[in-house]
């Protein structure tokens, strides 16, 4: 109950994507249905996928790991940015980020994507652009690190896995997805990147000192 007070858009999105993605585990009509086509979509078929596709996963643990990431970071970031202004963000950058894919597959007939990934991404990256230097526990790592640090790294990986990785993830929403994030979070309030350049110079010289 605390989170839907303090964090409602947030909560429901949460609710709904894990509502909508169990349904769907046992619903192959509605899978089918709701998976991103990118083929279809370039022919402006289906459009509406570009939104549903963000609502289903592959499976338990694409589910998971995804809820997790969005756990984590979602509901303050709700608090940091406002109602409007995370839920704005959260759509968009969900639309925005499968738009590479479509571009990228327009003529794969066989290729489709479905997962909330690339929002996901969104809001972990706007999160970072509010709070960098936060300390993540990231697995497998044995200390924690800057919130920043791990944006690069993320960064670093996703931008490899896109061009190079064989494992059928759709790594291309990940890095739009991050990039959505960063620009809307600057849109929505400019101010923040004096204040996100200001923590790190104050993070960098904690460290040296």
């Amino acid at each position: 109950m605390e989170y839907i007070t303090f964090a409602p858009v947030a909560s429901f999105i949460f609710a709904i994507t894990i509502a909508t993605s169990l349904l769907a585990f046992s619903n192959e009509n509605l899978y089918g249905k709701m998976m991103l086509h990118p083929y279809s979509v370039y022919r402006k078929k289906y459009v509406y996928t570009l939104l549903t596709s963000g609502l289903i996963h592959k499976d338990w643990m694409h589910l998971f790991f995804n809820m997790l990431s969005y756990y984590f970071f979602a509901f303050q970031l709700e608090v940091y940015i406002g109602h409007w202004q995370f839920g704005l963000l959260y759509i968009a950058s969900l639309i925005l980020s499968d738009l590479p894919s479509v571009a990228k597959h327009k003529n794969d007939f066989w290729y489709n994507s479905l997962g909330a990934s690339g929002a996901v991404s969104a809001v972990v990256f706007s999160y970072i652009m509010y709070s960098p230097m936060t300390r993540l526990m990231i697995m497998p790592l044995p200390i924690p690190i800057p919130a920043i640090l791990f944006g690069v790294l993320y960064m670093v990986y996703c931008s490899y896995a896109s061009r190079y990785s064989k494992d059928n993830i759709n790594h291309d929403a990940h890095l739009f997805g991050a990039l959505c994030g960063i620009a809307i979070t600057i849109i929505l309030n400019p101010k923040i990147v004096p204040i996100f350049l200001h923590q790190i110079s104050g993070g960098v010289q904690s460290i040296l000192h």
